[in-house]
């Protein structure tokens, strides 16, 4: 079903442009006067590949940078296995090098996008539809293509601007401040040409930019601003909120689950920009690293995961609210099959395969003695660490590609409410939305209540972000508010620990890969890597 919205969504898009005829571009290029697509498989083709690309690394590379390199998720090894060179324990402690696979695989991934919304730009530019569906094409581009901006300045910092296909000339790096500029003035000016959600619109909509994905995107800019350009700009991320709260179309769901459920899509209320998945779309695999794989069966699950990501016991301490459904999205204790309200059936144990022993999942990462972030492989130590649920197990998956049909929600209404919340508390006015006087402590309390968890009394900074990593663990944003905060320097030992974290805050941006120097010498490295 959500392949057929996807097609769907794109040849809805794309079917303006119908009517294209003369094209100039280069001989080499995929399309050119004599084979121009005309039919709207060929147009689904087309400009399905931005959207096909932004789901291929996504939900792993770039998924491990922003949430590997924190307190939230860790892949230890387990007796060597799962080392995979060293990788993971590089991200954990901050010491990935130039030519560290994510680091070099996202570069990539990111300007493959810009420059294939480049090539995208200049074939609608050179169609013959009218300026109105011209506009609104170029629009939903232009607004993609600022979000893979946003992606490479948050985590590289100093990057070229690319705005041209073909390129004439190998780019240089621009400061992150100018980036930042780009990508603010590309969204305010196409905003008014993309759609507004509403209740007819939505499967059409789910899944590409509308007004409220760009306005989503800019408050999380404004947040972050004074990381990004040393300038301030809280006030301006209010009104960026204010500009989706007061769409009565966007609203927290009832049942937090149903945001990450296998079955996830169009229907959820609060999603402003998805990336969907099924069994067939490479991309998530969160529960293939995730899950822990000897309670397969008992999820009604016959395919082989991993044994490896969990999270840090320092985390996974946050979710100590009192009947927090949140809670409940960890495996950890003893260990029991779900029932049909994904619960554990306390009648049904699962046992350690061959034996009356129950599984039991605790929260300790004990290493080896001597060994580099390794805790062994015996049963006990499969069993070491915290395991997330929170992307529910697809009983679809296949042993082949191991791959979830969870879509993998970017923003949410609820990130919209606690940057709004975190903006009021650093220095912005509160404001009313629909006759409701918006506090931190009333929009904290919001998702507290449809969490079920105690509300709280009171909100400091602190209090919001140990808030954001409950509502929004393992969605990517970790990184982001630690260096917010000031805290992804804060390191958290592990017992036998050989390695310590790299604390430099030249860390808090990642190197430009070595590869790329060398194929561009105009490209400067960031501060604090080999020039």
């Amino acid at each position: 079903m959500k392949k057929i919205i996807i097609l769907f969504n794109i040849l809805a898009c794309l079917m303006v442009l119908a009517s294209c005829s003369k094209l100039d571009v280069d001989v080499e290029s995929q399309y050119v006067k004599d084979n121009f697509p005309f039919t709207n498989s060929d147009y689904a083709a087309l400009f399905g590949t931005m959207y096909s690309n932004l789901s291929s690394q996504y939900g792993v590379p770039y998924w491990r940078m922003q949430e590997l390199s924190t307190d939230a998720a860790i892949i230890p090894a387990r007796d060597g296995n799962f080392d995979d060179g060293g990788q993971y324990r590089q991200l954990h402690y901050h010491t990935w090098t130039i030519d560290h696979p994510n680091v070099r695989d996202i570069w990539q991934w990111g300007f493959g996008g810009i420059n294939n919304c480049n090539r995208l730009i200049n074939l609608t530019n050179e169609s013959s539809v009218s300026a109105t569906q011209k506009s609104s094409s170029l629009a939903e581009v232009k607004a993609m293509r600022a979000l893979y901006y946003y992606f490479m300045m948050d985590l590289y910092g100093n990057v070229p601007i690319i705005d041209t296909f073909p390129v004439s000339s190998l780019p240089g790096n621009q400061t992150r401040d100018k980036v930042f500029e780009f990508i603010e003035k590309e969204l305010l000016a196409v905003i008014p040409q993309l759609p507004i959600k509403d209740n007819n619109n939505r499967v059409l909509v789910y899944g590409r930019p509308t007004q409220a994905m760009a306005y989503a995107l800019l408050e999380k800019m404004y947040l972050n601003a004074e990381v990004y350009t040393g300038k301030p700009r809280y006030a301006d991320a209010v009104i960026m909120a204010d500009n989706i709260l007061k769409n009565t179309n966007y609203a927290l769901d009832n049942k937090y689950s149903d945001i990450f459920d296998v079955n996830n899509g169009p229907q959820i209320n609060e999603t402003i920009f998805a990336i969907p998945y099924d069994q067939q779309i490479p991309g998530n695999q969160m529960t293939r690293f995730g899950f822990y794989p000897a309670l397969a069966a008992a999820y009604g699950i016959n395919v082989g995961f991993s044994i490896a990501m969990s999270t840090t016991p320092e985390y996974y301490n946050r979710f100590n609210l009192n009947n927090d459904i949140r809670n409940s999205f960890w495996l950890i204790g003893k260990q029991y099959a779900p029932d049909a309200n994904r619960k554990p059936d306390l009648t049904k144990p699962v046992f350690v395969a061959g034996t009356t022993t129950q599984i039991e999942i605790t929260p300790d990462l004990i290493l080896k003695p001597g060994k580099p972030m390794d805790l062994g492989n015996t049963v006990a130590d499969q069993a070491k660490g915290v395991r997330s649920v929170k992307y529910w197990p697809d009983i679809n998956a296949i042993q082949a590609t191991r791959l979830n049909g969870n879509d993998m929600p970017l923003f949410r209404l609820a990130d919209v409410m606690l940057m709004k919340a975190e903006a009021i508390l650093r220095g912005a006015t509160a404001t009313t939305v629909n006759g409701e006087l918006q506090t931190p402590l009333v929009l904290v309390n919001k998702i507290r209540a449809r969490a079920g968890a105690s509300l709280a009394s009171s909100v400091d900074l602190s209090t919001l972000l140990d808030e954001r990593a409950r509502e929004f663990s393992w969605e990517a944003w970790r990184r982001n508010d630690l260096i917010r905060f000031g805290q992804f320097e804060t390191e958290y030992p592990l017992p036998n620990d050989v390695l310590t974290m790299n604390k430099d805050v030249t860390r808090r941006i990642y190197p430009i890969p070595a590869n790329e120097l060398k194929l561009n010498t105009n490209l400067k490295q960031n501060p604090g890597y080999p020039q």
